[in-house]
């Protein structure tokens, strides 16, 4: 029997080989489910624009005002993930073409990015994310919390993640082949702690992000934002910058 959040998100997205690729995962893969994944609902629903209450019912109810804040906040989370674990597709471009933003610098930064989508071709998104974060050799920037903290990958940084994940009872996803402190990964992680399938309290949010992400993504954001050549990616480091700041701040005020 199909499942129709499953078959909403495959029609969003224009088929099961284009979903797959949108999430970074393999054709096969997403062939073989049988309803979406707890662990991947965020990242299909960033992806495709179907809300998580259609996507996973059983596990999203529609929320109250209070919840809103922290769907945006899984939201945001989302978003970051989606971008930066791959170059968006033109149907994602026009997705985001759509945000809008009031007059906080965060609305400010999220009008900007969805301007910069209207603009923007998938081809040169690609390449653009090609030369940030993979190039010949390396890219521009190395989106990692042990390549921040200690000049190198796959350290200390990256064993006490992996130590962290492990406590909470959340394993590595199939086909996921970059190393756990990869900022795209981080932000997935606390999207799914936030109002995911990791649902977790506010400590236990706070201490991961104050553990695992707040002694560099700050820092990965403000470098994505100045970045040469970055005409789509430089807002992306916007929006990750002041939202790490309003995290940083909400999570102060929560001790």
């Amino acid at each position: 029997m199909s499942d129709s959040g499953l078959d909403q998100a495959i029609r969003a997205a224009g088929g099961i080989t284009e979903l797959a690729r949108r999430i970074g995962i393999s054709q096969p893969s997403v062939s073989n489910w049988s309803r979406i994944p707890a662990e991947r609902v965020l990242s299909v629903e960033a992806a495709t624009g179907v809300a998580r209450a259609i996507l996973r019912p059983d596990l999203y109810a529609q929320s109250g005002e209070g919840d809103d804040v922290e769907a945006a906040r899984a939201q945001e989370y989302a978003l970051l993930a989606v971008l930066l674990a791959r170059a968006p597709d033109q149907a994602l471009l026009q997705r985001i073409a759509k945000l809008r933003g009031d007059a906080t610098p965060l609305g400010l930064a999220h009008a900007a990015l969805a301007q910069a989508a209207g603009a923007a071709e998938a081809g040169t998104v690609g390449r653009e994310y090609f030369n940030l974060f993979i190039g010949v050799g390396r890219g521009e920037l190395l989106p990692y919390g042990s390549y921040y903290l200690t000049g190198f990958l796959h350290e200390r940084p990256l064993a006490r993640l992996r130590g962290e994940l492990a406590a909470l009872g959340i394993a590595r996803a199939e086909n996921q082949y970059e190393p756990e402190d990869h900022a795209a990964t981080l932000c997935e992680t606390m999207a799914g702690l936030i109002g995911g399938p990791f649902a977790a309290p506010v400590d236990t949010q706070k201490r991961v992000f104050e553990r695992h992400l707040a002694p560099w993504i700050g820092r990965f954001f403000a470098d994505l934002e100045s970045a040469k050549d970055a005409p789509f990616y430089r807002h992306v480091g916007t929006i990750g910058r002041l939202f790490v700041e309003i995290e940083t701040e909400a999570f102060a005020l929560s001790a």
